[in-house]
């Protein structure tokens, strides 16, 4: 055995040890992020009107929002509180199964809610969806964006506003289900006795919401 057998040069011995294929032109180092993909897949469904219902959260300064909208106009505004998922399960059953993460549709929502709490909007230009509310408690909803900014109304008042000054718990039930907080105020209406009453956000949501328009 000669010595040339036995010891190899340094180039020699990287050549032996590159005997496989290079598949980095295969495997590029950075791999997809899966929820950006995800997330173009379902704004493209959204863009080609593939989707019936879009959402997207929104941080705020009384929480996340989920908020939600079919062609017609936005449809739901949640509190985290009412817990996302269920809320999501619920807009599959009354509106459509056709339900996706897609934040387009949404944006101007977003940004006109944005302004609201910034205290720089004072009232919301936007369509609605009132496919989930229907009758009374849809006609007392329909009422409330006529409360102005900065001003709150009693529920027996309400309940004279929309031509039945007796259905004073009606509208209190109204007001309670509301699906579309926030942009729907319910939050300016009030007991008689000056008690805030109830709130789906919770009372310090509707204080919060109070406060803000009392201090533009």
């Amino acid at each position: 055995m000669t010595t040339s057998d036995t010891t190899r040069s340094p180039a020699t011995a990287s050549a032996a040890v590159s005997t496989e294929p290079d598949m980095t032109d295969l495997f590029p180092v950075e791999t997809p992020n899966l929820d950006r993909l995800r997330s173009r897949l379902a704004q493209t469904a959204a863009d080609r009107g593939l989707v019936d219902v879009a959402y997207r959260t929104l941080d705020t300064p009384i929480g996340p929002l989920l908020l939600a909208a079919t062609t017609t106009g936005l449809v739901r505004v949640a509190f985290e509180r009412e817990d996302f998922d269920t809320v999501l399960a619920q807009l599959a059953a009354k509106v459509s199964p056709r339900i996706v993460a897609a934040p387009g549709p949404l944006d101007a929502v977003a940004t006109q809610l944005e302004e609201y709490f910034a205290g720089t909007r004072h009232a919301f230009d936007l369509p609605l969806d009132h496919a989930l509310s229907s009758g009374f408690r849809q006609e007392v909803q329909r009422f409330l964006p006529h409360i102005g900014y900065g001003r709150t109304l009693t529920y027996k008042e309400v309940a004279a506003q929309v031509g039945n000054p007796t259905a004073v718990r009606a509208v209190g039930t109204a007001c309670a289900t509301n699906p579309l907080p926030v942009v729907v105020p319910c939050h300016r209406v009030l007991r008689s006795d000056g008690g805030l009453g109830g709130y789906l956000g919770g009372l310090e949501a509707k204080t919060t919401l109070l406060d803000l328009e009392r201090a533009a």
